[in-house]
């Protein structure tokens, strides 16, 4: 028996109903059950410990002093990096990547949705992009915090968590719900890359900060969570086959896993540096806190996609095969009196 197939402590299957399948109402009532039970649960821990790492982000980085003055520094950054104003001023045509990326990934989410007839799914999706965009909005609206300034003093409304960024790693995370299993690390990945690429490039320009593009991956990792848990329950969800990782999507997964592991660990590295105490001289805290932001920015993003790509690994949200469905007749009464049932 497969590891899926084992009956677990706590599942409660439903009982068997008229157009349940065959092999449902002959073999698989219990393990299903068992099986969308332990995704629900997965689900839930990863949607409640995104929020917990929002809260803390939230907490370190827009209430406190020094997460402040860090975001400040990563700001003024951008001014004092000769290499960041360079590569800004070479590549002008980076400037509308902000707005292309989300575009790009949520045309991607609906095409390939209605390409493969999945229209529930692809509503799902949009649906959880647009209520994580509400709460978005009323983070920036009614979060306290502090009021921040821009140079000339004027008053500059709340980022975090950043909309577009929402709208990008929503439209990339989207992509598990509609793509075809065998080709979902490929399709996410790819969608994955620009997402993180806008983010970054949005703390390179300055018309975001690090804790900006953080949160709103973090959320859309709590949304998309809660989303696959709900659809478990409901039942949904059903095991995939087990095969290795092919060549193709090795190559799109590898990038993001260098993002995540050398973004955070690049991240962290420099962190230590900008801190109260850690020994840097004032004038070069700026370019090391801005290269610090944008490596966490990158990392948690690409950390983000790889996470609930690795969760959700074995599990295939398209539905599965009906060779055979039981008639209403047949599963509540097998003897009636219908001429096609009659004994002789």
């Amino acid at each position: 028996m497969a590891p899926f197939d084992r009956p677990r402590t706590g599942s409660s299957p439903r009982g068997i109903a008229a157009g349940d399948t065959w092999w449902y109402a002959a073999v698989a009532g219990e393990a299903a059950g068992s099986f969308s039970a332990r995704v629900r649960i997965r689900m839930r821990r990863t949607c409640l410990a995104a929020v917990l790492l929002l809260t803390v982000a939230y907490a370190g980085l827009v209430l406190t002093a020094t997460g402040r003055r860090w975001g400040d520094a990563v700001t003024a950054g951008r001014l004092a990096d000769p290499a960041v104003a360079r590569f800004l001023s070479e590549h002008p045509s980076l400037q509308g990547l902000s707005t292309v990326a989300p575009a790009a990934t949520v045309l991607a989410l609906v095409a390939v949705g209605v390409l493969r007839k999945r229209y529930a799914l692809t509503g799902a999706a949009l649906g959880t992009v647009a209520v994580t965009l509400v709460v978005a909005a009323l983070l920036q609206r009614y979060a306290p915090g502090p009021h921040l300034v821009d140079a000339s003093g004027a008053t500059v409304p709340s980022g975090f968590p950043s909309g577009a960024g929402v709208i990008a790693a929503g439209g990339a995370l989207g992509l598990l719900l509609v793509a075809p299993h065998r080709l979902r690390g490929i399709a996410v990945g790819l969608a994955a890359l620009p997402a993180v690429a806008a983010g970054a490039y949005g703390i390179a320009s300055g018309h975001r900060r690090p804790g900006d593009v953080i949160a709103a991956d973090l959320l859309v990792l709590a949304a998309f969570a809660a989303l696959v848990a709900l659809l478990a329950r409901r039942g949904k969800v059903r095991p995939a086959p087990r095969r290795g990782l092919p060549h193709q999507r090795l190559l799109v997964l590898l990038p993001l896993a260098v993002l995540a592991v050398g973004g955070l660990a690049a991240g962290g590295y420099l962190l230590a540096d900008c801190l109260p105490g850690a020994g840097a001289v004032p004038a070069e805290l700026p370019p090391i806190a801005h290269r610090c932001g944008q490596a966490l920015a990158a990392g948690t993003g690409a950390a983000v996609t790889l996470v609930l790509l690795g969760l959700l690994r074995h599990v295939d949200l398209d539905p599965g095969p009906s060779p055979y469905r039981i008639a209403p007749t047949i599963a509540e009464d097998p003897f009636s009196e219908e001429p096609d049932h009659e004994i002789s």
